[in-house]
């Protein structure tokens, strides 16, 4: 029987050290006998001390207990728990320093992984620092020996949810609240099984979703309704799977939110994607449709497309826009999208872009005539002018190469992750011919290490 490894003994005592970078998770980074260590709430430049918080085979992990010589961009941080709290990163440097460090982090990836480098660093889109996430998961747990129900994001390093009483960077209709909600759950008959509450805020309205492991009893739902009905805030429960959600109160709930540049309304569910920040969404969606340069008469691609938050608004812009996504749900609602908005130059498709796309017959706006295929399309013999693609994490490598084969000269990439498009754009540079001509970083999620970012890919 295999024996289990224990865990190295910590030091105890304090190390001074010098803060020589920032790593892509928002990290202090100094060196101690030769071995890296990553320092949280440390910054690039300060002298500081810190204990010793994890120690692993290739580094090890610090927090900072004093600051002897602060770096100039350092502020304090407006959360009570930050230093705690595993929702944010880096409240303790200026906002302005944060998005100037995440565009160090995108180029790096540029130059480390993809051997690129754009021919122009766009910049920074930026918004609100404070109140601007609109969606979030957040735990619920009852804790006796704290005399309360503890809700709100979990301890860095650990399974424990956060005691906070507020949230800065939640929407304050639910950041400044969280004491009266845990006060609410607290009352319940069934406060011991509400296991976690989805936030989903729209323009006008919020919306809690309350996953309850067993069924409420009539009491509970009472109290449910009057505190939504007092704080003006629809309430949903879900029993089981996302399948089994249902308004509470009241009876009718439909979540919107519009981009009033391109005159459209999107509907979503509470438990349903959107974009968190809709600020940096209401700048990033008419940013990269200029960066398109979109024409009256050009089809256009959007890939991982979601309910259409690219494609509507492209569709007022070109003559036909194909949206396309992996989940049948998330086209579904793209469809009643455009339906709501009367937008009938878009048609949308269920595909998993990781696999072989290229013999599907919207890919090439193929036809079938007599046994043949016709692969000519309204414009000679490629079926698009332009791609947009939006991919999750993980990036689109699997579809690069049939989106090359498109012959496309402009691409405009969105992304939540700088490693999976550093990747993919040495790939399409290298591999495919086209240029790195722009690209830049957008303040999606400030005080985290998140880095949300867009590139222009060029072919003459």
């Amino acid at each position: 029987m295999a024996r289990r490894r224990r865990r190295p003994k910590l030091p105890t005592e304090p190390v001074r050290a010098t803060i020589e970078d920032l790593s892509h998770d928002g990290r202090g980074v100094t060196h101690i006998d030769g071995k890296t260590v990553f320092v949280e709430g440390a910054l690039k430049g300060e002298e500081v001390s810190f204990l010793y918080v994890e120690k692993k085979r290739s580094y090890d992990v610090g927090a900072v207990q004093t600051v002897h010589h602060a770096a100039p961009e350092r502020v304090e941080p407006k959360c009570a728990v930050f230093g705690v709290c595993g929702g944010c990163a880096l409240q303790h440097m200026e906002a302005g320093a944060q998005i100037l460090a995440k565009q160090e982090v995108l180029l790096e990836n540029f130059e480390r992984i993809g051997k690129v480098c754009p021919g122009e660093v766009l910049p920074p889109l930026t918004g609100p620092h404070w109140g601007y996430r609109r969606k979030a998961r957040l735990g619920v747990r009852n804790v006796p020996k704290k005399g309360r129900v503890l809700i709100g994001f979990r301890e860095k390093r650990k399974p424990y949810i956060v005691d906070m009483q507020r949230c800065e960077v939640l929407h304050p209709s639910v950041g400044e609240h969280l004491h009266e909600l845990s006060e609410l759950v607290g009352s319940l008959d069934a406060c011991d099984r509400i296991a976690q509450i989805e936030v989903a805020v729209d323009d006008r309205q919020t919306a809690l979703v309350f996953r309850n492991l067993d069924p409420l009893s009539d009491n509970d739902r009472e109290k449910m309704s009057v505190f939504a009905q007092e704080h003006e805030i629809c309430f949903f429960l879900q029993p089981g799977g996302p399948d089994s959600v249902e308004p509470l109160w009241p009876a009718q709930t439909q979540l919107s939110y519009a981009l009033p540049e391109f005159d459209v309304r999107f509907n979503f569910t509470p438990t349903g994607f959107t974009q968190v920040n809709t600020d940096i969404n209401r700048k990033m969606v008419p940013y990269a449709i200029d960066l398109l340069e979109v024409q009256p008469d050009e089809r256009v691609l959007d890939l991982f497309c979601g309910i259409g938050n690219f494609t509507l608004p492209l569709a007022r812009r070109a003559k036909q826009v194909v949206g396309v996504e992996g989940l049948d749900i998330l086209v579904q609602r793209a469809r009643e999208n455009a339906a709501l908005n009367g937008i009938d130059n878009v048609e949308f498709h269920v595909a998993d872009l990781a696999k072989g796309v290229e013999l599907l017959p919207w890919w090439s706006h193929r036809r079938v005539s007599s046994g043949h295929v016709d692969v000519s399309s309204i414009h000679g013999d490629k079926g698009f002018d332009k791609v947009l693609l939006d991919p999750a994490r993980d990036g689109a490598m699997e579809a690069l190469p049939h989106i090359a084969k498109l012959g496309v000269k402009r691409i405009v990439y969105v992304s939540c992750n700088p490693a999976t498009l550093a990747r993919d754009a040495g790939l399409l540079v290298h591999d495919h011919g086209y240029t790195l001509e722009k690209a830049g970083v957008m303040d999606m999620f400030p005080h985290t290490a998140h880095v949300e970012s867009i590139a222009l890919f060029t072919k003459d």
